[in-house]
């Protein structure tokens, strides 16, 4: 098992939740990682995990000069760049639109979509020139319906989608592949945080367990399976695309749930 053999990655948000979990992955196939994050005691007790394998590169990907930085450590420290994952993520701007402080809009964008376009345009600054490469980022559900996060959430995450569509067809040119992941109900440490409070994981898995077809919760590890799929080369005619992860959600109201009109065959006639 190892699809990524000798492939080098940089994973943004790649020490914890599904970033630690692709990190781990990916590894375990056969690729070199930066861990690109800003917890540094997690990003680096990790690496140190991993051993030679990965490296940890302070980065936050709002700032152009740490995304750079990022990328010129992959190719210094592992001698190129094979795969871009843009998965750093950040919730915010809550509450009715009319009461949302433009702060928290420019937060949040720098994060979820400024990040993103850093991510994709100094990878592809590698990639181009050696005509091979795979880049990914995180959306979510939240950017194909409404009611799955804050109205800027969603609108960000919708930006993600179709910025992967509009570079596919540029980088295509060049025999690099970008896609995206957009992951449903999945317990992790983000998607825990609400407000000023966290719900534990456990009480989390079970809430949104009764929100999905499956009936249980995605896991990080759901989503780095994903991005193994999009990165090696099982997945070479693919790009432009998003790969929805969300236990049959966006595919409408389970069955127990469905009008018995729907759901019943009606008595035999006598």
């Amino acid at each position: 098992m190892e699809r990524l053999q000798d492939r080098t990655a940089i994973i943004t948000g790649g020490a914890s939740g599904i970033g630690e979990a692709t990190v781990r992955l990916f590894v375990a196939e056969g690729a070199r990682c930066v861990i690109a994050d800003i917890q540094d005691e997690r990003g680096e007790a990790l690496a140190a995990e991993l051993g030679d394998a990965a490296i940890y590169q302070r980065t936050d990907v709002s700032h152009e000069d740490d995304v750079r930085a990022a990328v010129a450590r992959a190719v210094a420290q592992f001698g190129g760049l094979d795969i871009m994952f843009n998965n750093a993520g950040y919730v915010g701007a809550p509450g009715p639109i009319a009461q949302v402080p433009v702060a928290e809009y420019d937060r949040l964008n720098a994060v979820l979509l400024r990040g993103v376009f850093l991510g994709i345009k100094h990878a592809a600054a590698v990639m181009q020139p050696q005509r091979r490469g795979v880049i990914l980022s995180t959306a979510s559900i939240g950017g194909f319906r409404g009611g799955e996060g804050t109205h800027l959430y969603g609108a960000l995450k919708a930006a993600v989608i179709q910025l992967t569509k509009s570079v596919a067809l540029e980088l295509a040119e060049d025999d690099v592949r970008v896609n995206c992941i957009a992951p449903g109900g999945v317990a992790t440490p983000l998607s825990a945080a609400v407000g000023d409070q966290t719900i534990p994981i456990d009480i989390l898995e079970k809430v949104l367990a009764k929100f999905q077809p499956l009936h249980r919760a995605g896991t990080p590890q759901d989503i780095a399976r994903a991005a193994l799929w999009l990165a090696s080369d099982e997945a070479s005619f693919v790009t432009g695309h998003t790969l929805v992860v969300d236990g049959g959600y966006l595919a409408g109201t389970p069955w127990p749930k469905q009008s018995p009109t729907m759901t019943r065959r009606p008595d035999p006639a006598p």
